[in-house]
């Protein structure tokens, strides 16, 4: 018992010593290797959406059949984030990333050479575990433990914005790309772009945060400590919406567009910007989206240091869902395309830097990767149903309404469910006090 004593002590006073040397700028090279890193894995991700048409052209698919490759891989996704954060908890967070990026271009390396629906709903699972060793749930816990807590609010918004910052170059890049190569060509160059990531690793270096009480608990007891609480149910139920509308737009928006949106007019403002087709209005769409939600993630990170988190995602929810309901209760036009991205974007990603805060807020920064992880696995369920309802609707109905307005519906739940969330810290973090 005394020995243990002295062993939590001695591991007590390495953590604080390192702590003390964090450097306490926003900027840091953590930051900025994050961003570089998370800004490549979604350039990538936020592209799968410009493939659907040019595949089941090819192949004579259903939308249903690649819709379902996506939905996988957003599931993989999900399933993955809490693995990998555990992974980079116990192995350190370079070689969890190390691990993501191989998995993630061996995915894409294999789905160029795929023919059949089920050889591309297989290679999924590795693309969407790929992307979880190299996103939110493991960047963000970097990140998080390597800012100061005056500067952890915007480091989340900035390394989240990253991600936004590949969504305006990833689609606009691969219909391009797609205009003068096939898409197996496309998937190749994305796979070595991938692992070009890898570059920013040595940068990835983060002292772990702990208070006393931190580490005498193992994961598994926190964990089951979280569970126990009714706010992380909450916060759990109430990421699935983000989930939903997030995948679906990404992988269905740009299909959508392209037949069910008004013409671009000769000699108008779009024409004249050289978008003279649906299909490059669906790609820049997405991209739109991208631009706009740098401004709201990094918004979202400035108000969650100074407001109540949970309030903010309420509010942040009900926008999205007035927002869905406007765009798809009147006839889809240009127009309604621009504004709607517009609006979309800046509420886009501004639920991850406050969620992972609310997170690391109330169950400390020791286990943060493993705790997000599970509340983006609710997340990335929803991405799953909203990429594979998509299709599957779009396949019987031959029209994408129904499924979103099943989108409104679930967004109004998630502002709703944030409402009872208690911000109080756990007693590991008031401890830390």
């Amino acid at each position: 018992m005394h020995h243990d004593y002295f062993r939590i002590d001695a591991k007590l006073h390495f953590i604080l010593k390192s702590a003390m040397v964090r450097q306490t700028n926003l900027v840091t090279p953590v930051l900025i290797a994050g961003c570089i890193i998370i800004m490549i894995s979604f350039a990538v991700r936020a592209s799968f959406g410009v493939f659907q048409i040019p595949i089941a052209d090819e192949f004579g698919w259903a939308r249903a059949e690649f819709s379902l490759a996506i939905a996988f891989q957003n599931l993989a996704w999900g399933i993955g984030q809490p693995i990998f954060g555990a992974l980079a908890e116990r192995l350190t967070d370079r070689k969890a990333i190390f691990l993501g990026a191989i998995i993630y271009a061996i995915g894409l390396v294999l789905s160029s050479q795929a023919i059949s629906p089920i050889a591309h709903q297989t290679y999924a699972w590795l693309v969407g575990f790929g992307i979880a060793g190299t996103g939110f749930g493991v960047i963000l816990a970097v990140v998080g433990r390597a800012a100061s807590d005056e500067n952890r609010s915007m480091s989340l918004a900035i390394a989240t914005a990253a991600g936004s910052a590949g969504q305006i170059f990833g689609p606009p890049t691969a219909e391009f790309l797609l205009s003068f190569m096939t898409w197996q060509s496309v998937f190749l160059i994305f796979a070595g772009i991938v692992l070009t990531s890898l570059l920013a690793l040595p940068m990835m270096r983060s002292p772990v945060t702990a208070s006393r009480l931190e580490l005498e608990e193992s994961i598994s007891q926190v964990v089951s400590r979280a569970f126990r609480d009714p706010t992380y149910t909450l916060i759990f139920l109430g990421f699935f919406s983000c989930g939903y509308q997030l995948a679906f737009i990404t992988a269905h928006f740009p299909a959508m567009i392209t037949e069910m949106c008004g013409p671009i007019l000769p000699g108008g403002a779009l024409h004249t910007l050289g978008i003279t087709t649906t299909s490059a209005l669906g790609a820049v769409a997405i991209s739109l989206i991208g631009i706009t939600n740098i401004a709201g993630t990094l918004l979202a990170g400035w108000a969650g240091k100074r407001y109540s988190k949970k309030y903010l995602l309420a509010g942040i929810y009900t926008a999205r869902t007035i927002a869905a309901a406007a765009f798809i209760a009147v006839p889809i036009t240009p127009t309604s395309v621009i504004t709607f991205s517009v609006v979309m974007g800046s509420l886009w990603l501004a639920t991850v830097p406050l969620t992972s805060g609310l997170v690391a807020h109330i169950y400390g920064l020791r286990y943060m990767g493993t705790l997000y992880g599970i509340v983006f696995f609710s997340h990335q369920l929803g991405s799953f149903l909203g990429v594979w309802l998509g299709g599957r609707l779009y396949d019987v109905y031959g029209s994408y309404t129904t499924v979103w307005w099943i989108g409104v519906g679930i967004g109004a739940f998630s502002a709703i469910v944030h409402l009872p969330i208690r911000e109080n810290r756990s007693r590991s973090q008031v401890s830390t006090a």
